[in-house]
């Protein structure tokens, strides 16, 4: 029986745990403890994602499973959802102790707001802030005069912003802080917020669907079901600087097929909701998605009830749609939960998760017909 009791807490603590580009060790370590228990073999590969094996007839034998071969390649699904968060990089350090940023992922400053955030020294995190400066000024403060709605009119970005961190150059030299060091939202800025039958909170790419693939394996686990193929379920780096993990994996893993689990963006443009049942990606700005396994996507989720909605989106990416662009993958599919504010304060459905763990697992356990149908 679902608990989502449990999903919360597991979701909750995945939101206040630092995972930004290239250092997502912290996210990895909740996913490891709560992945072990529920596969037949578990490991972390060379890009850093961590990866777990279900077998379709058992557990395996040795560890030919956990490389490619010509003979098992077109036997396996990857289903994939992304550990890093977007987050800032320290470019340069003044001598007052300020830093100054640049993105990691696409985002700006007013995606997340001024206010507290967490600078990852190598000895020491230390808590600091974002800021603009102060709103009364003048021309004489050109940087804070241009970003003025009634006057320079120009929207925040990056140079206009620094970070006060209260510390001098060699305390921060002492902590570890230099060019390269991650900026993540602090943790008091991270709290799971109700909105009726809504959450909402920042981060919720990609914790949501880490937390739902983690609830589809365990789910596996305790009925004692197999899938019809062996299934890899892999929880990748630095998928917002490029797909990066995603893409090793799929060049690494047996398999054919590479599935990702992301939030998906709720717009007009796209015929989307926040108030509709999962969506499911007919193409990207990367790729298009597979046919068949937007279909069957599709028909799991009507079966089930959920409403889903088909998109042909835009301006998005995935581990999945990276993968198949860069010729990693031949086929590749998008199952992503409604999202409001995608890449901000992110807003969607209590019952998103559930839906997503429960398509996953259908999904995994009927055979795939179109590559039976090639091998037969």
């Amino acid at each position: 029986m679902a608990d989502p009791g449990a999903t919360d807490e597991l979701l909750t603590e995945l939101l206040s745990t630092y995972g930004p580009c290239g250092q997502e060790d912290e996210v990895r370590a909740v996913c490891a403890r709560e992945l072990q228990p529920v596969v037949d073999d578990m490991w972390t590969d060379d890009a850093g994602n961590l990866i777990g094996y279900i077998g379709a007839g058992g557990p395996p034998d040795g560890t030919a499973h956990r490389h490619r071969s010509t003979a098992g390649q077109s036997s396996a699904t990857r289903v994939m959802a992304h550990m890093d968060e977007l987050s800032m990089l320290v470019k340069r350090i003044e001598p007052d102790g300020s830093l100054h940023l640049t993105r990691l992922g696409t985002m700006y400053p007013g995606n997340f707001g001024l206010g507290p955030v967490a600078v990852l020294g190598d000895n020491e995190t230390l808590t600091a802030v974002l800021t603009l400066g102060s709103e009364h000024t003048t021309k004489e403060s050109p940087r804070i005069w241009q970003t003025k709605p009634d006057q320079g009119d120009q929207a925040l970005d990056w140079h206009h912003v620094y970070v006060f961190t209260g510390r001098t150059g060699d305390e921060l030299k002492e902590a570890g802080v230099h060019p390269g060091t991650r900026v993540c939202v602090e943790r008091s800025k991270r709290t799971l917020v109700e909105i009726g039958d809504y959450v909402g909170c920042y981060f919720l790419d990609d914790r949501a669907a880490v937390t739902a693939l983690l609830k589809a394996a365990r789910q596996l686990r305790e009925r004692g079901q197999r899938p019809a193929d062996d299934v890899y379920v892999v929880f990748t780096t630095n998928e917002e600087i490029g797909g990066v993990g995603g893409s090793y994996a799929s060049g690494n893993l047996p398999g054919t097929l590479t599935l990702a689990l992301e939030v998906g963006p709720t717009e007009q443009e796209y015929g989307t909701s926040v108030t509709g049942g999962p969506i499911v990606g007919y193409n990207d700005a990367m790729c298009v998605y597979d046919k068949d396994v937007a279909d069957r996507l599709m028909k799991i989720a009507t079966d089930h009830g959920f409403e889903p909605q088909a998109a042909a989106l835009g301006a998005f990416m995935s581990d999945a749609s990276h993968s198949k662009a860069n010729g990693l993958t031949p086929r590749a599919g998008l199952l992503c939960m409604p999202t409001l504010s995608t890449h901000g304060y992110e807003v969607m459905s209590k019952s998103s998760i559930e839906a997503v763990a429960a398509i996953v697992v259908d999904f995994v356990l009927q055979p795939d017909e179109k590559r039976s149908g090639a091998t037969d």
